[in-house]
């Protein structure tokens, strides 16, 4: 599937919604479909979702203060 279809996805879903939770859309056009490739950018990735969880959650340091 095309990286725009995503997007359009992303953006109906941002639409339609009726909270005031955001939604992500990460597009990484160097990854291949299981992510991306060597340690260290495979960790770059997961510590990007993480990162967003934990703001989602209200347990980042900008939220604690």
């Amino acid at each position: 599937m095309p990286y725009w279809e995503a997007a359009k996805y992303a953006a109906k879903l941002r639409t339609l919604k009726t909270d005031d939770e955001p939604v992500l859309l990460s597009v990484n056009m160097d990854a291949g479909h299981g992510g991306a490739s060597g340690r260290y950018d495979a960790l770059a990735e997961r510590a990007e979702v993480l990162a967003f969880m934990l703001a989602v959650w209200g347990l980042t340091e900008r939220a604690a203060t």
